[in-house]
């Protein structure tokens, strides 16, 4: 495109102010302006800062009739305290996953800001024994969930293999390739890891504007982690047409876990998961726990109107938060939000056709940016713009078969979200969760763990407690790692 025309899409737009510095550029940073905006669909930036404003608007103040929320009704959802169900589940999951039908999608593409690093939050370490990082623990909970599939199955060793789609940011994909490379993949094969990266919008003024970060780029900022299902359509490498959803097909991969990278315990492909959502035939499913008190801070699976949704703490009210279930006493809107989710490819496939009705979430933020008036760099002190994003579970109302399974807390959720020290969701209480899971580990399959003890058990050892039936009976007295199940026997 010509800069005339160019000028001339940005000038109908309303948005021709990003050309205020052009006649000052270098060639190479007009290059750079062109390139950034061409790439940009302008007309969609506009769209979406119109509907996430008039969304807003009203949601604080609504002129049609609000939408009544609801708790989840009776047998919408099930738990794994039914031991029958969850191994009739964990089976037909092993057996999907078997077969080759099973993908993993990771959202991962934070850094680890609020923890004091700049790395990927999946590079950190939490303090283990090990010192292995969020995203060894799951690499090597596939490479197990993969042996467990072959061996329960009757498949060849190295037959069945689970794709990892790794989300990743701007700021976050090289860092993120880089450190798989030197780690060589955590013992997955490489043609199995496929990176692909989430989408950005540019930064806007309160009034819709989009900033410039310098004159001769637009800042932009990542799309949530709701940008995942835009992402699986984007192209995984520049100028190439395959994508994550290509893939998955290619693959004939029929159903999809996804979850975040900051949940040391999470069950990553979890065959129980992926059979409870087989079973119930879902386009998309969630996994809650249960809240711990009324007032925590987290939203929970619940239905606005007549559809599923995630609703915040703050949209329900004190009477709402505390009411229980008279049979039970449990709380009736209990069911908190983990970001972990399964999906049909077929499902993932559809959310483009929907998509335009999502509004995007404003976010009201303090944005470096350029001045328009005097060209001088501008750090606010207060917030001056708003970025955009989507959230993950934004599809929820429009899922036609939808499900939910309630999880155990302390064996599937424990976030990493605040800096060490902090007292809780940080590196400490990460660590903590995790030992204290593996010796349940232990006792359940009939040892005895002395206090005190720690005993770090390698995921490649066990998944989720299973192959560890030869300590029954012995006394664990001291701490160690674990990376094959013989080194049990010097601890006791």
């Amino acid at each position: 495109m010509s800069i005339d025309a160019l000028r001339k899409r940005y000038e109908a737009a309303g948005q021709d102010h990003l050309f205020k510095f052009w006649s000052k550029l270098s060639p190479a940073q007009q290059e750079e302006l062109m390139a950034q905006l061409e790439s940009l669909n302008i007309e969609r930036v506009n769209r979406i800062y119109s509907k996430a404003v008039s969304s807003e608007k009203e949601a604080i103040n609504p002129t049609s009739t609000v939408e009544s929320i609801e708790p989840l009704p009776k047998g919408a959802s099930e738990s794994v305290t039914n031991a029958a169900k969850a191994s009739e589940w964990r089976q037909i999951g092993l057996e999907a996953i078997a077969r080759g039908e099973v993908g993993v999608l990771l959202m991962a593409g934070g850094q680890g800001t609020r923890l004091g690093s700049s790395a990927p939050k999946g590079c950190y370490d939490i303090g283990l024994p090990s010192h292995k990082s969020l995203f060894q623990y799951q690499a090597e909970r596939i490479a197990r969930l993969q042996t467990v599939a072959e061996t329960e199955c009757a498949k060849p060793a190295g037959s069945v293999i689970v794709p990892w789609y790794v989300m990743t940011s701007g700021p976050t994909r090289r860092e993120t390739e880089d450190f798989f490379k030197k780690n060589s993949y955590f013992g997955l094969d490489s043609k199995n890891v496929i990176f692909f990266e989430q989408g950005t919008l540019p930064c806007l003024t309160m009034e819709g504007k989009v900033l410039l970060e310098t004159p001769s780029r637009v800042a932009v900022a990542p799309d949530g982690n709701g940008g995942l299902y835009a992402a699986t359509r984007s192209p995984l490498y520049p100028g190439k047409s395959e994508t994550v959803l290509s893939d998955l097909a290619k693959r004939k991969v029929l159903y999809v876990h996804a979850y975040c990278v900051d949940n040391c315990l999470v069950r990553v492909a979890d065959p129980v998961f992926l059979g409870y959502s087989i079973q119930k035939q879902a386009d998309c499913a969630a996994k809650v726990v249960p809240k711990t008190h009324p007032t925590e801070s987290v939203g929970v699976v619940a239905c606005r109107g007549n559809k599923y949704s995630v609703v915040e703490y703050s949209e329900i009210s004190k009477e709402q938060a505390e009411r229980r279930d008279p049979e039970t006493g449990e709380l009736t809107f209990r069911a908190g939000n983990i970001a972990n989710h399964f999906y049909t490819t077929a499902y993932l496939n559809q959310v483009e056709s929907f998509e335009d009705d999502l509004a995007f979430h404003i976010a009201r933020k303090k944005i470096p940016h350029v001045d328009l008036e005097t060209g001088e760099y501008v750090k606010p002190s207060k917030p001056n713009g708003m970025k955009l994003e989507m959230f993950v579970f934004d599809v929820f109302p429009y899922t036609e078969r939808f499900a939910v399974l309630e999880v155990e807390r302390k064996e599937e959720f424990s976030p990493l979200k605040n800096a060490p020290g902090t007292g809780s969701d940080d590196p400490e209480t990460s660590r903590r969760d995790l030992l204290a899971q593996h010796q349940r580990f232990l006792e359940h399959a009939g040892a005895q763990v002395k206090d005190s003890v720690e005993i770090e058990i390698s995921p490649l050892v066990s998944y989720a407690g299973e192959g560890l039936e030869s300590v029954k009976g012995k006394v664990y007295q001291k701490s160690g790692l674990v990376g094959a199940v013989e080194e049990l026997d010097a601890l006791a």
